[in-house]
C-alpha cells in the first residue's frame, strides 16, 4: 500500500514538472528530464527466473535490499547469468546505479559487467562494456559513471561462471 502511494506521488510530481530521481524529488532549475531514471517501469528480462523474483522487480522503484520482501530480481544458478532492461529508444547513457542484495550473498555481484548498446546478439551481452562491478557491500547502492554510450539496452552480466544474479534495483541515467 505504501509503495502504491509512493508511486502515485512520483507520478504526480513528474506530471507537474518536478524532476524525480528514484524517489528523491528535486525542484531545482538545473534538474531536467535527462536526470530521471530511464529504467523505472521499463521492460526487463533475465536469463532465468528464481520463483517470485522476476526481472521487473529490479525496475519497480523500490530499493529494499532484502530479497524475501519480494522487490529484487533473482535468476537461477545459471552459467553466465544476465539481466536486461529495454529503455524503449536509444539514449546516451552515462550512469547506472545498482542496489545489491542486503540479507546475504553480496559477493555474487562481484565481476558483473554493465553493458550498453543496441544489439540483442548473445542476449545483449556483447554490447559495449561500460563498467565492471569489483565488489559491493550488502545492501549497497553503487553508481557507476562513464563516458556516454549510445544504446537502448542495458545489461548486467556475470561472465565465466555459474552464479545467481540478484538485483534489488537498477537505475539508468543519460545526458
Amino acid at each position: 500500500m505504501k509503495f502504491r502511494m509512493a508511486m502515485r506521488v512520483v507520478l504526480f510530481l513528474t506530471l507537474t514538472g518536478l524532476c524525480v530521481t528514484g524517489f528523491k524529488v528535486m525542484d531545482t532549475p538545473s534538474c531536467s528530464c535527462a536526470s530521471r531514471n530511464l529504467a523505472l517501469g521499463a521492460t526487463a528480462v533475465q536469463s532465468s527466473t528464481y520463483p517470485q523474483a522476476g526481472a521487473q522487480n529490479a525496475v519497480d522503484g523500490n530499493m529494499n535490499s532484502i530479497w524475501g520482501v519480494g522487490t529484487c530480481s533473482h535468476t537461477n544458478e545459471d552459467r553466465d547469468p544476465w539481466w536486461r532492461v529495454d529503455l524503449g529508444k536509444v539514449y546516451k547513457v552515462n550512469r547506472v546505479s545498482i542496489t545489491n542484495r542486503g540479507d546475504c550473498c553480496a559477493e555474487r555481484i562481484n565481476g558483473a559487467q554493465i553493458r550498453i548498446g543496441n544489439s540483442l546478439e548473445n542476449n545483449g551481452n556483447n554490447n559495449e562494456l561500460a563498467a565492471t562491478v569489483e565488489s559491493m557491500s550488502p545492501g549497497e547502492t553503487k553508481t557507476f559513471q562513464f563516458q556516454p554510450i549510445k544504446g537502448r539496452y542495458v545489461n548486467i552480466f556475470i561472465p565465466g561462471r555459474n552464479e545467481y544474479l540478484t538485483l534489488c534495483e537498477v537505475e539508468v541515467f543519460a545526458d
